[in-house]
C-alpha cells in the first residue's frame, strides 16, 4: 500500500498544480481511470483498474541512457522500413515524453525532426498542433516516437493529426505498449516493452 499512498500523494499535488487528469495520466505513467480512482478512492469503495505504472526515471535522468534508448528506437525504425521497403524522412516526437528521443533518433538517423503538441481534452480526436519552429509533415513519411501508450488516445489523436497535415504516418513506436495493440488506426505500433495484464 506505501507505493499506492505515493501515487495518491503525487496525484494530488499534480492535481493542486492545475494539471487535469489525463496530464496527471501521463506525467505518472498511468491510465485516466487510474488517475481518477487515486484522486477519488476516499469516498469510492470500487476496487481499482487493472493497470500498470511505468517507471522509466532512472533512464530518462541522463542524456546518456536516453541515447541508448533512441539507439534501439533507431534498430527497431530500420527495420520495419525496410521490411516495408519504405524511408521515413521525419521523426516526430510526441510532446513531451517522447521528445527527448525523438531528438536523438533524428540525430542518428539523419532525419529531419517534428514536434506534435497535443491538446489538453479529448486526445483521441486530434486537434492538437505541430510546432513551427520544427519540420513540417506535409507529403513526407513520419515515424511517431513516445513514451508509454496507455489507452492509446493521445497516439490515435496524433495519426489523424499528422495525416490532415498531409504527412504519411509509417509507423508509431512507444518504450512501453501497455494496451496491447498492434496498431493504431491501421499504422503498425511497435514498442519495446509490451505489458499485458494476465488473468
Amino acid at each position: 500500500m506505501k507505493g499506492i499512498e505515493k501515487l495518491v500523494d503525487k496525484a494530488k499535488r499534480l492535481k493542486e498544480r492545475g494539471l487535469k487528469e489525463k496530464e496527471i495520466a501521463d506525467e505518472l505513467n498511468v491510465s485516466p481511470d487510474t488517475i481518477t480512482w487515486l484522486l477519488t478512492r476516499d469516498i469510492q469503495e470500487e476496487k481499482p483498474p487493472m493497470d500498470v505504472k511505468i517507471g522509466w526515471r532512472s533512464i530518462g535522468v541522463y542524456g546518456r541512457r536516453i541515447g541508448l534508448l533512441a539507439n534501439l528506437f533507431s534498430d527497431i525504425i530500420i527495420e520495419e522500413m525496410e521490411r516495408m521497403d519504405s524511408e521515413v524522412e521525419t521523426i516526430v516526437g510526441l510532446s513531451v515524453n517522447g521528445i527527448p528521443a525523438a531528438v536523438l533518433v533524428s540525430e542518428q538517423l539523419s532525419r529531419e525532426l517534428a514536434i506534435y503538441r497535443p491538446p489538453q481534452e479529448n486526445r483521441g480526436e486530434g486537434g492538437g498542433t505541430l510546432a513551427s519552429n520544427y519540420a513540417g509533415v506535409d507529403g513526407k513519411n513520419v515515424v511517431i516516437v513516445d513514451d508509454v501508450v496507455n489507452t492509446g488516445e493521445t497516439m490515435r489523436g496524433a495519426v489523424k493529426d499528422l495525416e490532415e497535415e498531409g504527412a504519411n504516418v509509417k509507423l508509431c513506436t512507444v518504450i512501453v505498449n501497455k494496451n496491447g495493440r498492434d496498431d493504431v488506426l491501421g499504422v503498425p505500433l511497435r514498442a519495446l516493452i509490451r505489458a499485458r495484464m494476465i488473468g
